[in-house]
């Protein structure tokens, strides 16, 4: 696996050199966009307005638009220019702990591999954020960009979780929220179906069945064989009348059939 980035991890006056990957991968399915009238592929092609014709990549350069029409290029140099150490550097700015930041910051993690001869500062900043229980916030620069992120131990490794930034959030305010009355027995019945519907979170256990799915279709249809439809139907939108009968509904259905209260009922049966 090619690493995406080589720098340092700061803090104090350590420095860990570290190469970044991607801690995560795609395996959906790629479909190509065709056009429809003859299935020949639909290609994207980087045109000059002035000359109109295609430009290949490497005639491609970045420029800001100081005034209109008027533009100046940004080489790779000049990014580095503008900071060499943020861009070299993953820079832990102080030390918190991971129940303060609100999921919705989190945007992607990427695994952290020790350089050459940092093995044991690797193991060591490792080690103590297990046992100071706290995450360091970093500030860095990646594909020219600035980024937060958390470093963080999972298991033997450190983690960077890339986050948003705040100014990047949109918030509640930008949409429209119900207004509703709820009775205390609807939300006590909700309350325990929750609770029944409550387990440990064991994440292999979910799978991406939909992409296995996807792709018995596609090889039906590449045999020339008509797709078999799945059983089941999407599931309809509740009633408002209809809410407390669906939860008693939802109550008695889970209570024999999920494995949390099937242990519950073993246990009084004794």
């Amino acid at each position: 696996m090619r690493s995406l980035w080589s720098g340092a991890l700061s803090f104090g006056l350590i420095n860990i050199p570290v190469n970044l990957y991607p801690a995560t991968f795609d395996r959906g399915i790629n479909l190509d966009m065709l056009h429809k009238k003859d299935l020949s592929p639909i290609r994207f092609a980087r045109f000059c307005k002035l000359e109109d014709k295609e430009i290949p990549y490497d005639e491609i350069v970045k420029g800001y638009e100081y005034e209109k029409g008027q533009y100046i290029v940004l080489t790779e140099e000049d990014f580095i220019k503008a900071s060499p150490k943020r861009t070299k550097t993953l820079e832990i700015e102080l030390f918190i702990d991971e129940g303060e930041v609100d999921p919705i910051y989190y945007e992607k993690p990427y695994l952290l591999e020790p350089g050459k001869g940092a093995s044991k500062t690797y193991v060591l900043l490792n080690e103590a954020l297990k046992k100071s229980r706290k995450v360091g916030l970093a500030t860095y620069i990646l594909h020219t960009k600035p980024h937060i992120g958390l470093i963080k131990p999972h298991g033997r490794g450190i983690l960077l979780q890339q986050l948003r930034f705040h100014s990047d959030l949109r918030n509640f305010a930008e949409i429209e929220l119900p207004v509703a009355k709820i009775q205390s027995k609807e939300l006590e019945i909700a309350v325990k179906l929750i609770d029944q519907l409550t387990e440990d979170f064991h994440p292999e256990k979910f799978k991406d069945t939909y992409t296995e799915e996807l792709q018995s279709v596609i090889d039906q249809k590449t045999k020339g064989i008509k797709p078999s439809k799945k059983k089941g139907e999407p599931e309809k939108i509740t009633a408002v009348g209809d809410i407390m009968k669906q939860l008693k509904a939802s109550l008695t259905k889970y209570h024999h059939s999920h494995p949390r209260t099937r242990g519950r009922s073993k246990a009084r049966t004794k």
